[in-house]
């Protein structure tokens, strides 16, 4: 089973880069990123302490989305050339009839499309990180940058002449030979790029090398991978053109997953984020005990109104989701009195005991403590409610595929780290999502009339 998957994913691999689109799709994204770097002035200079600072940012994005909508174009014309074309002229007949279960056809035809997908993708990228270094042209005074446009252009022609050489002498099919070629010499140049400076000096390979940003095209590949599997599950049932439309509504409704169903799935809203906290009582740093109370410093005063008495709650997310308090009975009585608030029968929780602009006061009140409180920190955002869960939401956040967990390009901008657990978890997702997407594509094929 294992030979018949690799020697169906060796076929769609081969058949998918001799399709004249793949090569056409990949050049076209390339001029497009070229493009950018003369038409993303427009941030008046604007710099941080992120890896891309000015117009620069405006580069990643546009350079990003390029390659996001081009790779998703690419998966469903590429789905439909080695899947629903033989679906419709029945010449997987004769696969299937070998006898080849019809899983390891599907699973095979993955492969290869996801094997050519990544070739695509790796040079889009290399030619977006040409083109980070390289920088917006804001002025016509500017420099333009040597080694960027000499490596990519060799890259470039060097592929395109040796696949024409061959396709006259020897009948190799041109897209197929320049792509293969132009994934290696580009990342060729883009490895030289980093090893020689604008000015045509050696440098270190750290130089200009940029981790952020190459973690964020990392996980556009990833998203590549979750588009072909979507295109292969839609290209088991549909035509060319239907696949191409289910595939764009699946990834613009993915784009805009977290507006449509995440805002209903979990429904809270904060007060305020948190940029300091400490002890109220010198040596009560743990907050499990009751009667412990912190001093919270909000970076703006609250957004609304904070009366003393008032339920508190606060976790890490704005939106609520994994509030580090528990749910507790709302608070009735004096916040002064002490019976009302350690008495007999005084529910366990946190409420807020004073509010002076800026600084709240919160403490942890009952007649017992109040299970799994962690101490609240700088980042934490805070609410007066306990967060609501609407499991039909959950459940179609959960189906649909949320596109924007690929697109890690607002924390480069924005100048925040991507750790390596957050990059895990993507790439646990992106499994998930196409281990589940493959198994409803089987299922979809398995009940396919293709005699």
């Amino acid at each position: 089973m294992v030979r018949q998957t690799l020697t169906i994913a060796r076929n769609a691999f081969l058949e998918s880069v001799r399709q004249p689109v793949y090569f056409i799709v990949v050049v076209l994204a390339a001029i497009l990123l070229i493009f950018t770097t003369a038409s993303t002035g427009y941030s008046m200079a604007y710099s941080d302490a992120s890896e891309v600072g000015g117009d620069n940012k405006l580069l990643l994005d546009i350079g990003l989305a390029t390659v996001f909508v081009a790779g998703g174009l690419l998966a469903a014309f590429i789905a439909t050339a080695v899947l629903t074309r033989e679906i419709e002229n029945r010449t997987v007949l004769t696969v299937v009839s070998k006898p080849i279960p019809r899983p390891v056809l599907v699973i095979g035809k993955y492969l290869g499309v996801a094997i050519a997908m990544i070739i695509a993708t790796l040079i889009m990228l290399a030619v977006m990180q040409m083109a980070v270094r390289h920088g917006v042209l804001t002025t016509a005074a500017d420099r333009l940058d040597g080694p960027v446009i000499i490596f990519g252009l060799l890259a470039f022609l060097i592929s395109v002449g040796v696949a024409g050489w061959c396709n006259y002498f020897y009948g190799w099919v041109f897209s197929q030979t320049a792509t293969l070629l132009l994934c290696p010499l580009m990342l060729l140049a883009w490895l030289g790029v980093l090893l020689v400076g604008k000015g045509w000096v050696v440098q270190p390979i750290g130089t200009d090398f940029l981790p952020q940003i190459t973690i964020a095209a990392g996980a556009m590949i990833l998203a590549q991978l979750v588009l072909t599997a979507i295109a292969i599950a839609a290209s088991t049932r549909c035509g060319q053109v239907m696949t191409i439309v289910v595939a764009s509504i699946v990834f613009f409704v993915g784009l805009l997953s977290n507006g449509l169903f995440g805002s209903n799935a979990i429904r809270n809203t904060h007060i305020g984020k948190v940029i300091a906290a400490e002890p109220v009582l010198a040596g009560h740093t743990c907050f499990e005990h009751v009667g412990d109370a912190f001093t919270l410093e909000f970076e703006f005063p609250p957004h609304k109104t904070v009366r003393p008495g008032d339920s508190f709650y606060y976790g890490p997310n704005p939106n609520g989701f994994a509030l580090a308090v528990p749910n507790f009975t709302p608070f009735e009585g004096d916040v002064n009195s002490r019976t009302d608030k350690y008495g007999e029968g005084v529910p366990a929780g946190v409420i807020v005991e004073s509010v002076d602009g800026k600084e709240i006061v919160i403490r942890h009140i009952g007649n017992q403590q109040l299970a799994k409180l962690r101490v609240p920190g700088p980042g934490d955002y805070a609410f007066l409610q306990p967060t609501q869960f609407k499991p039909i939401w959950i459940m179609l956040w959960g189906v649909v595929p949320n596109m924007q967990i690929f697109w890690l390009a607002d924390a480069v901008t924005q100048g925040h780290n991507i750790p390596l657990s957050h990059l895990l978890l993507v790439v646990g997702y992106a499994f998930a999502q196409i281990v589940a997407i493959l198994a409803l594509a089987i299922f979809l094929f398995q009940g396919r009339e293709v005699g």
